[in-house]
């Protein structure tokens, strides 16, 4: 096994859950059914608690800005929860990222209201190249980053230089991308992918960044379209795996671009408390098996197991446990 960790970068939000009973049209109300409550989130936060409950004993290191605000000092309470989290390396300046999440109880779907805050000063001068002993870095989320989301003369924007950087230090680069309304996807996304050993994103992700529509107008996936969706993903320069997630199932192509698709786990009825947590924990579980050196498809087993066991919570990382654990469940729901 590697004696290097894994390092993870990019957003650290705080969330505060509205659990409401239906999305209201414009102009229209909603009704708040429980008490607001505060949780940590974004990729850095979500990711690196989830990898460190997954393996407490695996070196990870924190890069990223908070403020030096009440909010603030919850992040970093909260994973100092666990000891094998390095934060040397987190800034500290102005406010603190947060997210408005508001949490339809009937779709058990999520909208976000986002302030960028101190994520937005981020940088790859905040990363001291001489210090970080990693194997991996993961960063997240493209589009949401505003300095590293920058254009940059040599290599399209601030993130692809950063990540380009990372390889050049020998360390293996993974990124994640938001769900966002717009445009920026090709202009932003594909410049970053030139320099990515890894890419697990989801579905309307992958199709803002490739252009292959993976569901039909009214919803409806298409799983016949995933091998093209990845095969233009590797060709824009994702150079080991390649991988898509949505609540029907994990997809991904492999260094050799072998395709692999895993089904989603069969829920029981009641078994889902929230779902603001379920693509990072994904994400944790292929970057976690990535990093022991397993295949794709034991990467994507403990990917969609990792999801699973967050959706069992309404917060983002608190419905996470240990690999043992995450596999017994994984065997016991498929």
């Amino acid at each position: 096994m590697n004696k290097k960790g894994i390092a993870v970068a990019g957003n650290m939000i705080v969330d505060m859950l509205y659990p409401v009973h239906g999305l209201p049209k414009p102009g229209e109300l909603t009704t708040i059914t429980a008490d607001v409550s505060r949780s940590t989130g974004g990729a850095l936060c979500n990711d690196i608690m989830d990898l460190a409950a997954l393996d407490p004993a695996l070196p990870l290191t924190a890069l990223g800005r908070i403020g030096t605000d009440d909010a603030g000092d919850f992040i970093l309470e909260k994973m100092r929860a666990y000891p094998n989290i390095a934060l040397d390396q987190v800034k500290r300046e102005g406010v603190t990222s947060f997210t408005l999440v508001m949490a339809d109880e009937i779709t058990t779907q999520r909208t976000f209201y986002q302030c960028r805050g101190a994520n937005a000063a981020f940088c790859e001068q905040d990363i001291d190249w001489d210090k970080l002993d990693c194997e991996l870095l993961h960063i997240g989320y493209i589009l949401l980053l505003d300095t590293l989301d920058e254009e940059d003369s040599e290599y399209g924007t601030k993130m692809a230089r950063l990540l380009h950087t990372a390889q050049q230090h020998g360390i293996k680069t993974s990124i994640d991308v938001v769900s966002e309304a717009g445009e920026r996807f090709k202009r932003l996304v594909s410049p970053a992918m030139r320099y990515t050993d890894y890419c697990v994103i989801n579905e309307v992700e992958a199709s803002a960044t490739t252009g292959v529509e993976l569901r039909t107008a009214d919803g409806k996936l298409l799983p016949e379209k995933m091998p093209e969706a990845l095969k233009k993903m590797k060709a824009l320069g994702v150079s080991t795996w390649a991988v898509i997630h949505c609540p029907e199932g994990g997809y991904g192509l492999d260094e050799s671009n072998n395709y692999i698709e895993v089904p989603s786990l069969k829920l029981p009825a009641g078994y889902i408390k929230g779902t603001v947590g379920a693509g990072d924990a994904f994400c944790a579980g292929v970057l976690y098996a990535a990093w022991k050196g397993e295949d794709l498809r034991s990467a994507i087993e403990l990917g969609t197991a990792s999801a699973a066991c967050s959706l069992s919570q309404p917060g983002a990382t608190e419905g996470m446990r240990c690999e043992a654990d995450v596999i017994k469940l994984y065997n016991e729901l498929r």
